[in-house]
């Protein structure tokens, strides 16, 4: 196994400390899903780097899907899962279990598991404070209890980084009428993290980034100016199950957040490597 010299670890030290200075006190919020959700050493990575983050005077917010959780609870209760446009079309039921597991189960064991590796954390959900507030997503088929955002107060979120805690959000939003409903988590990060000004949003996912021919990870585009997606989509390199993402990016850069960030969440200590280095790593867009 190669053994890292003192003199290197000095070295990685001294080129992280411009972004510590440059981040802390910052607001920086993080999308958390796909493969560093399940594999058990990736979660680790991610509950160190998220400690050692606010630690070093980051604001960390994290927010969580949850996905496959409720899709193996349906599947216990005998129900099955189904997507329309990628979203989970929600009936009556499945929103009672996906506010059971998202919530709750999913929740409650990331705070657990924040805390063991020395962090602070504080689990809310959507409905915490009024955070998200929603109306029923209007599309061409009917996908029952899915919102839409409409409105979201960050007062809950502020006081809990205020007194010393790591957010960790749940998005399920409240409607005006008493309903719930089931937002999508990178939608609902990109909103929290322009209504917080946060320097970052980082989207964790199971892809290299933004690349330009979708079957080769060499061709990855580190960097992207919103203005330039459109003409992305036309060519077609941005298709499929990136538009979605990349939308969420440009509207965060666009309501103010200073650069959004797709990052591969399947590398231990993405988040690090993207914050602390001068490499960084997935496509940022500015």
């Amino acid at each position: 196994m190669y053994k890292i010299s003192n003199a290197d670890r000095a070295q990685v030290l001294i080129q992280a400390l411009p972004y510590i200075q440059k981040y802390s006190g910052q607001t920086i919020v993080v999308k958390y899903g796909g493969n560093a959700m399940v594999t058990p050493e990736l979660k680790d990575a991610v509950m160190s780097d998220i400690v050692l983050m606010q630690l070093v005077g980051v604001n960390v917010v994290l927010v969580h899907g949850g996905g496959p959780e409720i899709s193996e609870m349906l599947k216990k209760t005998g129900k099955e899962s189904r997507f329309a446009n990628g979203l989970r079309v929600t009936d009556k039921e499945t929103i009672d279990i996906v506010q059971m597991v998202l919530a709750g189960k999913v929740n409650k064991s990331l705070v657990q598991l924040l805390e063991q590796h020395g962090g602070k954390a504080m689990g809310l959900c959507g409905l915490d404070g009024r955070m998200l507030m929603a109306e029923k997503l209007i599309s061409s088929e009917d996908l029952g209890y899915v919102g839409e955002i409409t409105e979201v107060n960050t007062e809950v979120i502020e006081d809990t980084i205020h007194n010393g805690y790591i957010p960790i959000l749940a998005t399920v939003a409240g409607g005006y009428n008493g309903d719930v409903f089931n937002i999508n988590a990178d939608l609902a990060a990109a909103q929290i993290a322009a209504k917080l000004g946060a320097a970052k949003l980082i989207l964790m996912t199971d892809i290299r980034g933004l690349l330009r021919d979708k079957d080769d990870e060499e061709t990855l585009i580190p960097v992207v100016n919103v203005s330039d997606v459109p003409s992305l989509k036309r060519e077609g390199i941005i298709s499929g199950g990136m538009i979605p993402k990349i939308d969420c990016c440009v509207e965060a850069v666009r309501r103010g957040v200073k650069r959004a960030h797709i990052i591969d969440g399947r590398i231990a200590h993405s988040i690090l490597i993207e914050l602390f280095s001068d490499e960084g790593i997935g496509t940022m867009f500015y």
